[in-house]
């Protein structure tokens, strides 16, 4: 090499989520993000072979290895010993993996799979970095939160579930670019729908609320009288089927209605967003880090068999910011969504002052916040 030439830096990076959609689209955000900060980044995300992660990061033409890994069950029965065998096995695969790739920092963004990647790498003396999503942490990260360099969260709410409160960085989580430049005029061309309206987006999130849904049934007898409001109903995939015929049972034809919009899915969330004037919807992370970026005041129905209840720990995080209202589940009818709903659409004074709280929670840098201490760690 010549002396005058630069020596290229490289970035190694270990990323490990698993389990479900909401701590392995984090982790693909921030890889992405790095790798167009740092285009000789080199990424490697580890999971296992039985979570989502399995299907999702391939498809993303990023390197991906798995480990074995498990939840333990609290009681002394033959699956725990078998999970114990199993969890020591990928504990060693993660020494392994993480002794070959060699890298400058890893971050675990939940799910079981974190913890033997990140005590792999802390034990080798390799910068480790956790992101909570939820205000209630998960038990993986708040063992983690004890070893690791740096404590990302979303919610402020959070830093006071996790002891080393000098290592904690309030980051938000990452939220997709195409979310945050999305039109509203384009969002509601997309659906058919008018300017002059108010839009309403109901969302139980990809495989459905059936709760939810039934109640949404329960309300459109009163609802569909009030032509300016108008409505997009994603049911999830697992329940469109069943809420179409709940319709039809009520004596309801959606082809008669242009100011409904039913699917099962939206690909182009971010068309559904940008349209909306408010929301309905659980309170999981990814959402609730959507439709504050977006700045949409919601009402919230925490799924209530999430672990550790984190969903109405969530909900509440926006509730006490007065950007959300909440719906407990068990409280869940037609009439009372209804009244909610009804609520919000004719007090467009409240509506507005949600959405200026809700904007206000939104954290639309927060890759690059996420991005800057990445590279913060790799420095040392």
């Amino acid at each position: 090499m010549n002396e005058n030439d630069e020596a290229v830096v490289l970035m190694r990076i270990i990323l490990t989520g698993g389990g479900t959609g909401g701590h392995i689209y984090p982790a693909l955000a921030v890889a992405e993000r790095l790798q167009e900060c740092h285009p000789e980044c080199e990424i490697l995300y580890v999971g296992t072979d039985r979570g989502l992660e399995k299907d999702i990061v391939p498809k993303r033409n990023i390197p991906f290895r798995t480990i074995r890994a498990e939840g333990l069950p609290r009681k002394l029965t033959p699956a725990l010993l078998k999970a114990v065998k199993n969890t020591a096995g990928g504990c060693l695969e993660a020494r392994d993996i993480v002794k070959s790739f060699q890298p400058d920092v890893v971050i675990g963004t939940g799910g079981y799979v974190c913890g033997p990647v990140v005590l792999a790498a802390k034990l080798q003396g390799i910068p480790t970095m956790i992101h909570e999503q939820n205000a209630f942490p998960g038990i993986t990260n708040k063992l983690l939160a004890r070893f690791v360099d740096c404590i990302m969260v979303n919610f402020e709410e959070s830093k006071k579930y996790f002891v080393h409160k000098e290592r904690i960085a309030v980051t938000g989580l990452p939220v997709r670019q195409e979310v945050l430049s999305a039109e509203k005029t384009a969002s509601l061309a997309y659906f058919g729908f008018s300017e002059d309206k108010t839009t309403l987006l109901v969302s139980g999130g990809s495989r459905g609320a059936r709760s939810l849904n039934r109640a949404m049934v329960d309300a459109y007898p009163e609802l569909l009288k009030y032509p300016d409001l108008q409505i997009i109903h994603l049911t999830g995939k697992t329940d469109y089927e069943d809420t179409m015929t709940a319709l039809v049972e009520k004596g309801i034809d959606v082809a008669q209605y242009p100011q409904l919009v039913i699917k099962s899915y939206l690909d182009e969330m971010q068309y559904g967003l940008k349209a909306a004037d408010f929301c309905v919807g659980r309170a999981g992370a990814t959402f609730l880090a959507e439709v504050t970026a977006c700045g949409l005041p919601g009402i919230l129905i925490p799924y209530p068999y999430a672990a550790e209840n984190h969903q109405e720990y969530n909900a509440k995080a926006l509730v006490e910011q007065n950007a959300a209202s909440m719906i407990l589940d068990k409280d869940l009818t037609g009439d009372s969504l209804c009244r909610s709903i009804l609520s919000l659409y004719q007090d467009s004074e409240n509506r507005k002052q949600m959405e200026a709280q809700s904007y206000a929670m939104g954290k639309r840098d927060a890759l690059d916040e996420i991005v800057r201490l990445v590279e913060k760690q790799c420095a040392k």
